[in-house]
């Protein structure tokens, strides 16, 4: 099923994101990560790649396998970093031929230990022109793109940071999906903006509770310049041990949910980090665990 069809919907979808396991005790842990959500009947379920394409294979091979051994609707993610659009393409017909229909088009990280992004000749400059490449290839795939409602880390300007999120959206997006935040209003201010810019695609809410300091550290680093509410830190500053400051992080993220739910949000993401005692807690807590019995 495509993105878009699940987005059309009245009810808020709920999905999840993985990375791919670096070894054999990583995929072990992931295999019981997803063997626990999938329980909890999610709209879809997407991976991801590493900084420059780096775990390009893994992907691979995580979502051919997520395909054939479950039901569920599977997002890969595409990054324009370090390939060809020959070696795309060949990445796009594998996906085809798998049955995988639902594209994340990304621009993607530099290359680990690297700033900018390298020049790959016969490659892709921006994840727009990632965009056009697989609509004229393969017309019939869904297309997400990120969105970014504290700003993008690379485009200072948001006037342009809108104007490019448009482009993508008019080379052939169906979805908008953003990166985590922590302040609602920040989501739902982004949300007018592309309004008013002529943007009418659907906008899928990201979240990733804070569970522990060194989580907080990866966030940070994952979505730069990830903005931290000061009640948030003030909060987490009065947590005694690591039960308390997990707690308090999750507790956010479950009122932030209860909130996007109430307000009719289209979609909500969560970045799981391959754990799923956060979101399994978020769910109950909000109401959303299913039936077993339906």
């Amino acid at each position: 099923m495509h993105i878009r069809e699940i987005l059309e919907k009245k009810e808020t979808s709920l999905s999840f994101e993985f990375f791919p396991p670096k070894d054999g005790k990583m995929a072990q842990k992931l295999f019981n990560t997803i063997n626990d959500l999938t329980k909890l009947n999610p709209s879809f379920v997407s991976v991801t790649y590493g900084a420059g394409g780096t775990t390009r294979e893994l992907t691979h091979e995580l979502l051919v396998n997520l395909k054939k051994e479950s039901r569920h609707t599977i997002v890969s993610h595409l990054t324009c970093v370090g390939s060809t659009k020959d070696e795309i393409l060949k990445i796009l017909d594998t996906y085809n031929q798998s049955g995988i229909n639902n594209i994340m088009a990304l621009r993607g990280d530099p290359p680990k230990g690297e700033t900018s992004h390298p020049i790959i000749k016969d490659g892709f400059d921006h994840a727009v022109d990632l965009v056009r490449f697989i609509k004229s290839k393969f017309p019939k795939m869904g297309i997400g793109v990120a969105g970014f409602p504290e700003g993008h880390p690379g485009t200072p300007n948001r006037l342009m940071e809108i104007e490019y999120l448009k482009q993508k959206v008019d080379a052939g997006a169906d979805y908008i999906c953003t990166q985590l935040f922590f302040d609602n209003r920040d989501f739902f201010d982004f949300c007018e903006r592309c309004e008013l810019a002529g943007i009418n695609v659907p906008i899928i809410a990201g979240i990733m509770p804070v569970t522990s300091a060194s989580n907080m550290k990866r966030m940070a680093e994952l979505a730069m310049g990830a903005r931290f509410p000061a009640k948030l830190l003030r909060a987490l500053a009065r947590a005694s041990d690591k039960k308390q400051f997990s707690n308090i992080g999750i507790q956010w993220s479950t009122q932030q949910v209860m909130d996007l739910v109430d307000k009719g949000v289209k979609g909500i993401h969560f970045y799981t980090l391959n754990r799923s005692k956060a979101t399994m807690k978020i769910y109950d807590a909000v109401g959303l665990r299913p039936d077993p019995a339906s």
